[in-house]
């Protein structure tokens, strides 16, 4: 019998470490999105948590056509698996603009489009893609605080717009906007925050449309306020963390229901001294760019982290002379999507059996094009 939902029968046949996917998992977490955002069409996930065909394939199952992707190599990965429908959300720039465009040309059956912030881009795009013979749309990626990428809604970003709008190789699509800085355990904060924050991209919505400019749509959210956001009817939502959750969203989102369903199987490699274990986590294994908890280690919640490297993870725990060299122990990751990137292929698991092993195909930075 399994006394735990992530424990496995068959151990000894997965070499550590390794992430398992949990599939009955990622299928109620992609219902309960649906449920959360309104429906199947208001939907827009982020691949870049999975990066997995088979992954998108139970998205596409339940009726979500529409994804968001960080690389060109997730938007291959999309349209090679049925996708019909990709935003790149990221810059483009450099030899990623000709990428774009062959990857319009290679796969007509998807609906590609992309994002500009600059009005140079525009123009150096809309040239690249008229040499090519292809057209796509495009957004405006708007800053709503987070200052990473984006322009700020005003007329800087209105101007942007137009341009696009006038341009003959790309259409003037909506504007995305992504609030990756607003998260938080005071749902009426955030409620009120997000609110606040996208107040001048409706305005800015609404200006362009008073000049007879078609504005169809605005891409907006991230996980703690795609259920926010969703309240606002032409807006397509994105999460990405919800497919598979970690224990960071749950401490950002706790007013979020999803299922742990990706669960990192570990051992036990070295007892150095009394109360430490040296487990086969190192950073090239959990992603290692947040504060330590790095990993919930089930079972062993009172550990300590001593020492993290490349291949060891080093805690301190009371519990050390209960275990045993070989040991396994499972852990939730605190950041899903960068521990899974970091991972050439998964297990999945039905029926307490880890026996399926699905490619992490978008963890290469190319594909083919």
């Amino acid at each position: 019998m399994i006394q735990n939902w992530y424990a496995i029968l068959n151990e000894s046949e997965v070499p550590s470490p390794a992430v398992l996917l949990f599939p009955g998992r990622i299928e109620e977490n992609v219902r309960r999105m649906i449920r959360l955002a309104g429906g199947s069409e208001r939907l827009r996930p982020h691949v870049k948590t999975h990066k997995i065909p088979q992954v998108l394939a139970l998205q596409l199952a339940q009726g979500i056509s529409r994804f968001k992707a960080a690389t060109i190599a997730e938007c291959e990965m999309v349209a090679a698996a049925g996708g019909t429908d990709v935003l790149l959300a990221y810059p483009l720039v450099g030899p990623n603009i000709e990428r774009f465009v062959q990857l319009v040309r290679r796969f007509p059956k998807t609906h590609f489009s992309a994002l500009a912030d600059h009005l140079g881009t525009v123009g150096l795009i809309d040239k690249i893609a008229g040499h090519s013979g292809v057209q796509f749309d495009m957004l405006v990626d708007l800053n709503v605080g987070q200052n990473r990428t984006g322009i700020v809604p005003g007329d800087g970003a209105a101007d942007v717009y137009r341009a696009i709008h006038k341009s003959a190789n790309l259409r003037a699509a909506g504007l995305h906007a992504y609030d990756g800085h607003l998260h938080g355990a005071d749902h009426s904060k955030l409620v009120a925050d997000a609110e606040k924050a996208f107040e001048p991209v409706w305005q800015l919505r609404d200006r362009l449309r008073a000049e007879g400019i078609l504005v169809p749509k605005v891409v907006a959210s991230g996980t703690p306020t795609f259920p926010v956001l969703a309240q606002h009817s032409e807006v397509e939502v994105g999460c990405g963390t919800t497919i598979l959750w970690d224990f960071g969203q749950s401490i950002n989102s706790p007013d979020l229901d999803f299922l742990n369903a990706a669960v990192l199987l570990i051992r036990v490699i070295s007892k150095p001294c009394p109360g430490r274990l040296c487990l086969d986590l190192g950073h090239k294994a959990v992603a290692s760019e947040m504060p330590h908890p790095r990993v919930k280690l089930l079972g062993l919640e009172d550990a300590q982290v001593v020492i993290h490297s490349e291949e060891h993870l080093v805690v301190e725990t009371a519990r050390a002379d209960a275990y045993e060299i070989g040991d396994v122990i499972y852990g939730i990751p605190r950041h899903v999507c960068p521990t899974v990137a970091l991972h050439h292929e998964v297990w999945t698991v039905r029926d307490g059996r880890a026996t399926e092993r699905w490619e992490v195909v978008a963890r290469k930075r190319r594909i083919t094009i």
